[in-house]
């Protein structure tokens, strides 16, 4: 019976060695009798080719259920691990028992001892036919027939190492995040399609412990490290370095972020430009005493005409260490480049709104509102279309902006201090030579030290490691942008100012500070030929916006609640009449958005109640469309005593995206496309959902004499991704009815006091298990601020 052998088996199709192993190690609990009685027969077969060397190093080695089924690590009694090094040389393999490490995280395989986990075990290989599905799970099962198979492969008595008879095993640690004496921080998405240096495509999220079947698995790929830097010292100061296209083909370019940090730290914001370019958005995690570890996987292809040249990487993450706050953060970013046959059609030219400050090794971002956020471009005038995207992050006053307070009621709560203001509504708007052109209402992301730091480790924010873009279609400007000229494109952030009788209008400022860039992809027509038509019509009636308030007093008329609201609606359309070089044709941008908020400040503002919702609908007249909902619901409660503080909190949010179409990003369904499971059927659909709901409560406790804090408490979180169809059908605002869906992915965790305490996982219909380390800290947080009240209240900054 050989590794290879395929053979037929009725309810699971055909299964050779390595399937069966991988339906195993995604099983949980008891496993298909169908499978289980395919890997007894080669468990038999296996043990009568160990009984013919009695005296082999095979017949030495212990697996532990444990170790085996949660993290892929082979256990080796520590009583034959000298012996049985002695006696690899036996088998021609000096590297025999480094090669049993290859499971082991970070490990450099010179060597094992000061790398791998060694420790006894009850049940020799012999002994799993015994407990097929009792009292061994079959992610043992699995994990021993593994490593019996390559003691018994001709390869490795030709020094073939097991990472390599084994494929992928050591490669995965590629894309493989947690170090074993690491804490394991993550973000909960849809995982990603990415290539490993042998060649083997995965669909994974850089965590996973397991992956599924893929369609032509083995593709001609390469890989680059583009970063490899400590974050230590560094405000002001990005990394800069030189990047130069690989030398493979691709049409697909996976990025791979992984960092580890130790000591205490605030979380920071990152941000890595290609040249004048932002391409990627982060934030980091706050470390622990103990040393955390995180990888996000992104993808890349949206910039794939950047990857074709020489460009300037520059990683911008400011970071201050002193005796207190002494985590830097180690990073290292990898790109892996392959082709695909599925894959969206990216840009052929990308031009930046940025402060251009990437030929000096500076940071191209600007700081609204100290900074005009603005440049003038000239767009190809054979532009077919073109997609304005903007990225845009609130800090310090404006990092709790969706907690903020009316204008008018600022100055509420004097023996408190001011309240941060211009009311909780935001609206990001893009002006094209001073005309509005669109307008981006942002998700509320909360960063890993925001409102109470417990909340967010080992599980963070919605986004905290991938801060998106919107996106906004100025095709319908393309007969004026295509003139020759260069034209003006302006970014604001605005806030409300309001009268304090019931009316408010667009504030065009907001407090300190908003960090924004903005690019313009745009898709080209055949060379030589000009695009003309009619200027954009433009339907933008004044954005409605209703608010209210109230102050409640005590009997010596000292205020002691705030109670305000805020109501807005906004609807904006545009569309013109473009000559191509294939006809006439009517192109339109629609947007139609709604937002409501209502906040409470009781106990003389100490505590703070937010309700919010956002939910928009953008509909273009190229097919892409999208629909989002933002609903946030936030408490907070604030007490002294002495030189202490306490802070409680709630989080219940979620964020949900429907998108059809293709705009400037994947919708995610690209990756799914290699799934043998579904690869037949992702053309069937025209879009993708995404759904995620997480709530949580949590504590923080901190001294502001010492300078010492604990924090801890319960977050949950939920996710599904789906294929989606459309019917032949209008929704509201234009957006096409939806006809139905396919669960793709769908993951649910549970973290209690910093450790994982329940993750499950569906993908593609396969149960997908993840490795966590041990228990977290709750201690060392930074709080990055307060709602409402930011910094200033904190304590500690």
């Amino acid at each position: 019976m050989g590794g290879t052998e395929q053979t037929s088996v009725d309810g699971v199709g055909v299964l050779t060695y390595q399937r069966a192993i991988d339906i195993a190690r995604n099983t949980e609990g008891d496993l298909d009798a169908n499978v289980a009685d395919y890997l007894e027969s080669a468990v038999n077969h296996i043990q009568s080719n160990l009984d013919n060397y009695p005296d082999s190093t095979a017949r030495r080695i212990l697996f532990t259920a444990e170790t085996a089924s949660t993290r892929g690590i082979f256990v080796m009694s520590p009583a034959y691990r000298e012996s049985d090094a002695e006696k690899a040389s036996v088998l021609g393999s000096n590297d025999l028992v480094c090669n049993l490490a290859v499971g082991c995280r970070g490990a450099n395989h010179t060597g094992c001892g000061a790398h791998c986990r060694y420790e006894s075990a009850d049940q020799p290989i012999a002994s799993l036919r015994h407990h097929r599905l009792s009292k061994i799970t079959a992610a043992t099962l699995a994990a021993g027939l593994i490593f019996t198979l390559c003691l018994m492969t001709n390869g490795l008595h030709n020094r073939l190492s097991l990472g390599s008879a084994l494929a992928p095993a050591q490669s995965r640690q590629y894309i493989r995040a947690a170090t074993a004496s690491l804490l394991e921080v993550f973000q909960v998405y849809p995982p990603v399609l990415t290539g490993i240096p042998d060649g083997t495509l995965e669909i994974t999220d850089g965590s996973s412990t397991a992956t599924i079947a893929i369609v032509d698995s083995h593709r001609k790929s390469c890989q680059q490290t583009l970063v490899s830097y400590s974050f230590a010292y560094s405000y002001g100061q990005p990394f800069v370095g030189n990047y130069t296209p690989p030398p493979c083909s691709f049409n697909r370019v996976t990025w791979n972020l992984t960092v580890k940090s130790r000591g205490r730290q605030f979380d920071r914001l990152g941000i890595v430009y290609l040249g004048d370019i932002e391409v990627f958005r982060t934030s980091t995690a706050e470390p622990t005493a103990n040393g955390i570890e995180w990888t996000y996987l992104k993808d890349m292809t949206s910039y794939l005409s950047l990857f074709n040249r020489q460009e300037k990487i520059i990683f911008d993450l400011g970071n201050l260490i002193d005796s207190t706050y002494t985590g830097a953060f180690n990073t290292t970013l990898t790109a892996s480049y392959f082709t695909a046959t599925d894959s969206i059609e990216p840009a052929d030219v990308i031009l930046p709104v940025s402060a251009h400050k990437g030929s000096s090794g500076g940071a191209s971002v600007f700081t609204v509102p100290s900074d005009t956020a603005s440049w003038d471009l000239t767009l190809p005038r054979n532009a077919l279309k073109a997609i304005f995207t903007v990225a845009a992050t609130g800090q310090s006053q404006e990092e709790f902006w969706w907690s903020n307070t009316l204008q008018s009621e600022i100055n509420t709560f004097p023996e408190y201090g001011t309240l941060y203001g211009y009311s909780p509504f935001r609206e990001v708007q893009v002006f094209i030579d001073g005309i509005l052109a669109g307008v981006a209402w942002p998700f509320p992301i909360i960063f890993t030290g925001g409102v109470v730091p417990g909340l967010w480790r080992p599980v963070v924010g919605i986004d905290a490691f991938d801060l998106k873009e919107d996106e906004i279609d100025i095709t319908p400007w393309l007969p004026l942008l295509c003139d020759g000229n260069a034209h003006n494109f302006t970014i604001r952030v605005s806030g409300l100012n309001d009268s304090g009788n019931g009316t408010a209008t667009l504030s065009e400022t907001t407090d300190s500070y908003w960090l924004i860039t903005g690019k313009v992809f745009v898709w080209l027509d055949k060379a030589g030929h000009i695009t003309t038509g009619t200027l954009p019509s433009k339907v933008q009636p004044a954005p409605s916006f209703q608010v209210s308030s109230s102050v409640g007093t005590v009997g010596n008329g000292t205020n002691s609640t705030l109670t305000y609201s805020v109501q807005a609606q906004r609807s904006l359309l545009f569309q013109s009449t473009i000559n191509t070089s294939r006809g006439r044709k009517i192109a339109s941008w629609r947007q139609s958005l709604t937002f409501s908020n209502t906040g409470v400040y009781t106990d003389g503002a100490n505590t703070q109640v937010n309700t919010q919702q956002t939910t928009g609908y953008d509909v273009s007249s190229s097919g892409y469309a999208k629909h989002f909902s933002y609903p946030l619901y936030a408490f907070s409660s604030y007490t002294t005593q002495a030189d202490n503080f306490t802070i409680q909190a709630t989080i219940d949010r979620g964020k949900d995206v429907q998108t059809l179409g293709q705009g400037v990003f994947p919708s995610g369904l690209e990756s799914f496309s290699a799934s043998n499971a579904v690869h037949s059927i992702i053309p069937t659909f025209q879009g993708a959902s995404l759904s995620t709901i997480q709530n949580g409560n949590a504590t923080y406790i901190a001294n502001t004499t010492s300078s010492t804090s604990s924090s801890f408490g319960t977050t949950e979180q939920d996710m599904t991704f789906s294929g989606i169809t459309a019917g032949s059908g209008a929704g509201p605002y234009g957006f096409p009815a939806i006809s139905g869906s396919r669960e793709l992915f769908e993951r649910h965790v549970l973290a209690v006091n910093g450790t994982v305490v329940a993750d499950t996982e569906t993908l593609v219909g396969s149960p997908v298990g993840h490795q966590h380390g041990g228990p977290g800290s709750g201690r060392g947080f930074a709080l990055s601020g307060l709602p409402g009240r930011g910094r200033k209240h904190s304590g500690l900054r």
